[in-house]
């Protein structure tokens, strides 16, 4: 039986999309397919009007970025972290840039800086959540998909980092876990395994059963 079946959806360049729906649903294999990991039974997934193939075949897969619920760090310096989808490297000002944007600070000026060397165990959740966010920041990617990529974060820096990709050239697809997260979209495209539907906030609100189900669930004090 298919994850996501019958999907009819167009993203502007430059929007922001919320993704919600019930857990199961389809919203992490939904981002796989466009960010190339997996291939769809049937059907097409266009990128700029090309179709969408693996990352190792395709010539725009730098134009694309997922960041996963866990995040990678690998064990070297943050700056080599950060460089990580940046070939060609990148000025020490786009860097610093990129850490401001998403509230890495408190971990790029601890001593050593960003030529410090870190161990990926002794950074929390969060922290890591920071340097893959800042990375993609940095990298040449058009199209970001955060795949839960904010869950370790506080509310506060979570919209922070949320509205700098947001700010930043490109198109953002989020798959949103609190409610900020849906109202900060342009867009918020709800999955609930019969028909998708999308919409703001407010007009979701009136019109998508699962929607405002899911609003309902949302803890207090996440919006």
């Amino acid at each position: 039986m298919p994850v996501v079946d019958g999907l009819d959806l167009s993203v502007r360049p430059g929007e922001h999309v919320a993704v919600v729906g019930p857990s199961g649903i389809g919203k992490s294999t939904l981002f796989a397919l466009i960010a190339g990991l997996l291939v769809p039974d049937r059907g097409e997934l266009l990128i700029d009007g090309r179709p969408v193939h693996r990352p190792d075949r395709d010539a725009y897969a730098a134009r694309r970025a997922l960041i996963p619920q866990e995040a990678y760090v690998f064990g070297g310096t943050l700056r080599d972290n950060l460089l990580y989808l940046c070939p060609d490297g990148a000025p020490d000002a786009a860097v610093e840039s990129a850490v401001r944007a998403v509230g890495l600070d408190r971990v790029a000026h601890a001593p050593g800086g960003l030529d410090a060397r870190i161990d990926p165990a002794a950074l929390s959740q969060g922290e890591r959540q920071l340097v893959a966010l800042a990375r993609v920041y940095l990298a040449p990617a058009r199209l970001v998909l955060l795949d839960e990529a904010t869950c370790h974060l506080d509310p506060a820096t979570e919209a922070r980092a949320e509205r700098a990709f947001a700010d930043r050239p490109g198109t953002l697809m989020v798959i949103a876990h609190r409610l900020s997260s849906a109202r900060r979209a342009d867009r918020v495209l709800v999955l609930d395994g019969v028909a998708a539907a999308t919409g703001r906030h407010e007009e979701l609100l009136e019109r998508s059963e699962t929607y405002r189900d899911l609003v309902g669930h949302w803890r207090p004090g996440a919006g």
